[in-house]
């Protein structure tokens, strides 16, 4: 997700500016304000101390991205003018601006690389950083009991850990295991200043489902490695969660399904068909094509709602098809980086000397993530073979305006799949207006995840639990 799901097809396209904010003389203090990016408002907050010999020390906290206490470099204060920049940040991102007369404001220009936009800041009234309003976001006291849980992956070695959400019944609960998205995800699956995990098992538990919630490989209390790992990996972690809910006395053992988001989406099914204890499956903008296809898609979806034209989306094909080639055809690792590196000059050539430090950092973190082992499979994965086996009840949602996994072909493959399958109990829903995190959107743009107060939209939660709950009963 990070967008669910790899961006590599967005290589002239996703550009994602840090934030840098400024103080004068009579600046130290907390500073709240945003930098107004095209069609959006990037949230900073900066805190900004002077210290004993008269210079400057700050801090700046970017929310919408997970950013917190980044410092603050190159600090110059003359007379109201100030600027500061975020050092080892490529683009040498920087704002300069100049404080208000009365002192309650900065304003200025941010750039970073060619980019330039405005910026405001105002004084902090109670010292405290600019906080995402996030109203579905759950708060004690809970009418459920939550517990940090770790259990084994004994076929990998490898530990999980996570939070078991429980209803207060007194008979065993249906329940269900959330499987995040693509890369490295905690188990709220925390991304653009959401958590949407934390929202959708509160929200299940209490329609009364106990609900498990895990730290991938590699994250939090989790051991093991997420970009080592294939969604063949993924699933032995699955059902090792599964296992872990079987041995627990408050669950039902034969009321226990998969919620899968994104990437999680082709992990559910697989699961699902190496174990007969998963009672029901849900989808959530899982695909139903081949990794390499959804990445085409999205890639052409994604620039489309940006502006480009035909010709800038079908140079990004050719790009995209280049570095996919490779990844399917060098297996040797020297001669894989070789050609990835003849990929990478080709693009930075044709572009202006001032374009270049942002987007060769971001052809070298698309390139990393294309030289490992998950990418990799996740490129050959086709997902319909194993939906034609899966034979439990299965919910695939998407919504309309999901950019990431176009709702359309992805869809239309599941339901074929599942058809051709015999699967007897399956339904397919597109929900109108909604994006690859379920939130009401207006383009469905990754731009507009953190600027959207919503985290999922109430009728993707009653779908889910609604459908849930007919098959449990």
């Amino acid at each position: 997700m990070k967008p669910r799901l790899v961006l590599i097809s967005v290589f002239l396209l996703a550009r994602i500016p840090f934030g840098v904010v400024a103080q004068s003389r009579t600046a130290a203090g907390v500073w709240n304000g945003a930098i107004s990016l095209p069609g959006a408002e990037l949230i900073v907050s900066v805190n900004l101390q002077q210290k004993d010999d008269g210079g400057w020390t700050g801090t700046i906290d970017i929310p919408m991205q997970n950013a917190k206490g980044l410092p603050l470099s190159n600090i110059a204060i003359e007379g109201a003018s100030i600027s500061f920049s975020i050092a080892g940040v490529p683009g040498d991102p920087t704002f300069k601006g100049k404080l208000s007369e009365d002192g309650s404001a900065i304003s200025g220009d941010f750039t970073q690389g060619p980019g330039k936009f405005m910026f405001k800041l105002t004084r902090s009234q109670t010292g405290r950083a600019a906080a995402l309003n996030r109203p579905q976001e759950p708060q004690p006291p809970f009418p459920y009991d939550a517990e940090e849980v770790s259990f084994e992956n004994k076929e990998a070695g490898i530990k999980l850990a996570g939070t078991l959400t429980l209803p207060r019944s007194p008979r065993p609960a249906p329940g269900v295991v959330l499987i995040t998205g693509s890369g490295p995800q905690d188990r709220d699956e925390s991304i653009a200043g959401h958590k949407p995990f934390l929202v959708l098992a509160d929200y299940l538990t209490r329609r009364g489902l106990a609900v498990l919630r895990v730290d991938d490989r590699g994250v939090g209390g989790s051991t093991g490695s997420t970009p080592n790992s294939t969604i063949e990996d993924f699933a032995t972690d699955v059902l090792a969660g599964v296992l872990y809910l079987k041995g627990r006395s408050e669950i039902n053992a034969k009321r226990i399904g998969l919620i899968g988001h994104s990437e999680g989406g082709l992990v559910a099914p697989l699961a699902a068909t190496k174990s007969a204890d998963i009672a029901f499956i849900v989808l959530m903008a899982g695909p139903g094509l081949p990794g390499d296809h959804v990445l085409y898609l999205q890639a052409a979806a994604l620039m489309k709602a940006s502006g480009a034209g035909a010709a800038a989306i079908d140079q990004n094909r050719k790009i995209q098809e280049n570095i996919i080639a490779i990844v399917k055809a060098e297996k040797d690792p020297a001669v894989r980086e070789s050609s990835f590196r003849a990929v990478r000059e080709k693009v930075l050539s044709g572009l202006a000397d001032d374009a270049k430090p942002i987007a060769a950092q971001q052809l070298e973190g698309q390139l990393q993530m294309a030289s490992t082992p998950w990418f990799s499979h996740f490129l050959s994965y086709d997902p319909r073979p194993v939906l034609r086996k899966v034979q439990c009840p299965v919910l695939a949602m998407i919504g309309e305006n999901d950019l990431q996994v176009p709702y359309r072909q992805n869809l239309d493959e599941i339901e074929a799949a599942l058809k051709a399958g015999g699967n007897p109990d399956y339904t397919i829903a597109h929900l109108p207006a909604l994006n690859h995190l379920f939130q009401t959107s207006k383009s469905g743009l990754p731009a507009e995840y953190a600027q959207i107060e919503e985290t999922i939209a109430p009728s993707a939660l009653d779908m889910i639990a609604d459908w849930i709950e007919t098959r449990v009963r």
